[in-house]
């Protein structure tokens, strides 16, 4: 009896620890992507060529991860999961390495270019390795700790990179990063492969039993999965959303303009919007509220998770824009430009400036409202398809996700050149990323039109899996 007990709590424990894993992971793609914005003045510097090309790099990234991760996603259907995220990451960890040695501007491009195919393995991949670890019943709650480790991610990449190269040069963040990189393999030599469809309550038994669920995805399975009615909608949503999200990746170049135009020194102003843009996103963290509210109303009604996500992508856009229009009136920074105290500053001031305590407040409410989106997104995706479906439909998402964010972050640039004909800095980054938060209108329709699909959809799922189950 006892030995039984020791191996169903050492079962539990590979369980927590895979998700654990895979959780940590998420952050990394976002960290890289997060590392950029505080270094595109001095990456340009360096390299000599202009900011705006900073912009096309980190596009490049994003749109690479995103048409890798279907590849990928696809593979995560056939083979053994754990092996390739292990390929994968040896590929970003080496090309983030070469990253902070390129000597060109063409040079970084490449780099960019192969740590992108290597990241793509860590959103299809990581996501169908976590979907048939969790728990059905915590489905939402867990994700959203998956999808808010990505947004610290962006966090700690902006922090990092504000941080350390201040003090160093703009490649010694790659380098750490890829050192940290090389670590998380030794971790997944511990990770469990959860059997396929382990997480769906129609297989469980089934599972227990010692029956394999031996169902892979093919060829001619993908235009289903393209043209579900749940999918459509998800994907569509997914590219709506994150034009507007990628568009945020130049928040920390609208506060450097801020911090300027109170007549602090560039360098001051890069290590205070660092901060500023991690302390701005803490409303962020009630991600897990969200998906844990998720998961009581889909219990209720399979329309939702959709309905209740569509309210609150559409309050993001009006504290946004409130939040860029505020001034950084009577900020008060040492000019000595050492962290720790810029950090101390900027914390008394939103207690004491009310002009930034009205920002920090705005800032929690947008990024609360806009977090809602990804723990439900993520298990709306799940719900509407197969276990060996999943890991491609996430990528299929993803890759729409990208495009959006890709657009986003290029379409800020273009954007922002016609509005700065007629205005300086920083009313032309205020006014510009405020037009791109109409994107977050059709985003929350689509919510509204996927609900009834969700309900065929689901019940096509556990009807299927029911019927495969009893069969076996």
């Amino acid at each position: 009896m006892k030995g039984l007990y020791l191996l169903v709590t050492l079962k539990k424990f590979k369980v927590i620890y895979t998700i654990f894993v895979f959780i940590a992971l998420a952050a990394f793609d976002n960290i890289i992507i997060g590392l950029f914005p505080p270094l595109f003045q001095s990456i340009a510097k360096d390299l000599h060529v202009g900011v705006a090309k900073m912009g096309v790099v980190s596009a490049i990234n994003i749109l690479t991860t995103a048409l890798s991760s279907v590849y990928w996603g696809y593979l995560s259907g056939r083979f053994k999961r754990k092996r390739l995220i292990m390929i994968g990451t040896l590929i970003w960890v080496l090309s983030v390495f070469l990253t902070a040695y390129s000597q060109s501007y063409l040079q970084l491009v490449f780099f960019q270019i192969l740590t992108g195919i290597g990241l793509g393995c860590i959103a299809s991949i990581g996501f169908s390795v976590l979907t048939d670890s969790i728990p059905y019943q915590y489905r939402g709650l867990i994700l959203s700790l998956w999808g808010m480790t990505q947004g610290l991610g962006g966090i700690a990449g902006s922090l990092l990179a504000s941080l350390v190269a201040t003090s160093s040069t703009w490649r010694t963040p790659f380098i750490l990063v890829g050192f940290i990189g090389f670590f998380l393999i030794i971790l997944y030599l511990f990770v469990k492969e959860p059997v396929r469809g382990e997480s769906d309550p129609e297989l469980q038994e089934f599972i227990k039993e010692g029956s394999s669920y031996n169902y892979i995805i093919e060829a001619k399975h993908i235009t289903g999965i393209l043209f579900k009615g749940s999918n459509t909608y998800l994907f569509l949503q997914a590219f709506f959303m994150n034009i507007t999200t990628g568009s945020l990746i130049w928040l920390p170049t609208l506060y450097i303009y801020k911090i300027i135009q109170q007549g602090y020194s560039t360098k001051t102003a890069i290590i205070a919007a660092g901060y500023l843009y991690a302390i701005f996103q803490l409303g962020g963290m009630t991600s897990a509220y969200f998906g844990h509210l998720g998961d009581k109303l889909q219990a209720k009604t399979y329309k939702g998770r959709a309905l209740l996500t569509a309210v609150f992508v559409f309050l993001t856009a009006p504290f946004y824009i409130i939040m860029f229009m505020i001034p950084m009136t009577n900020i008060s920074l040492p000019t000595d430009n050492n962290p720790i105290f810029i950090l101390l500053s900027l914390l008394k001031e939103i207690l004491v400036n009310p002009w930034i305590a009205l920002i920090f407040v705005l800032s929690f409410f947008a990024s609360a409202a806009q977090s809602a989106n990804t723990p439900n997104w993520l298990a709306l995706l799940t719900d509407v398809n197969l276990p060996e479906h999943r890991g491609t439909a996430f990528s299929v998402a993803n890759l729409s996700n990208s495009l959006g964010r890709t657009l986003g972050n290029v379409g800020v640039g273009l954007l922002l050149s016609l509005v700065a004909s007629y205005t300086k800095e920083p009313n032309s980054y205020i006014i510009t990323l405020s037009l791109l938060q109409i994107f977050l209108i059709p985003s929350a329709l689509c919510y509204v039109k996927m609900a009834k699909k969700n309900v065929k959809d689901i019940q096509n799922v556990k009807k299927t899996l029911n019927k495969r189950a009893n069969n076996n």
